[in-house]
């Protein structure tokens, strides 16, 4: 919420810096950057004063507030350990999603086998030719 509040004010800022271009209506009013700028602080200090004038709708407000908080709070801790189960191969917790196709398809058979490192080859003139 405190976001967009930022992202409105601040693209307010840059359309009342912006050129307005030719006069298309003469009879349009003109209004001054700085007259625009006493109007938002004008607005500015009447929406400080609206928890005074509206206590209930400010404390319900607040409570709202919290409740998004804990909720936010809580969708990033599902993220956290959703992400950290899928970086963890060892995590044994199910899922809930079939793998896909191709994925895991060792047999336990396959996992047992010794590995066996590459022999070593001194130089590419040794290596055996192919026929053909």
């Amino acid at each position: 919420m405190f976001f967009l509040l930022r992202v409105a004010f601040w693209l307010s800022i840059v359309v009342v810096l912006l050129p307005s271009g030719p006069k298309t209506n003469p009879n349009a009013p003109e209004v001054s950057t700085f007259e625009a700028i006493g109007a938002a602080q004008a607005a500015l200090k009447d929406a400080r004063g609206f928890c005074e004038r509206e206590p209930e709708a400010c404390a319900v407000g607040s409570q709202a507030l919290q409740v998004f908080g804990q909720k936010a709070q809580n969708g990033a801790k599902m993220l956290y350990e959703f992400l950290s189960s899928k970086a963890d191969p060892k995590h044994d917790e199910p899922t809930g999603s079939t793998p896909r196709p191709g994925r895991d398809t060792l047999t336990a058979e396959d996992r047992n086998l010794p590995w066996l490192a590459p022999q070593k080859v001194s130089s590419p003139q040794n290596l055996p030719r192919r026929a053909g």
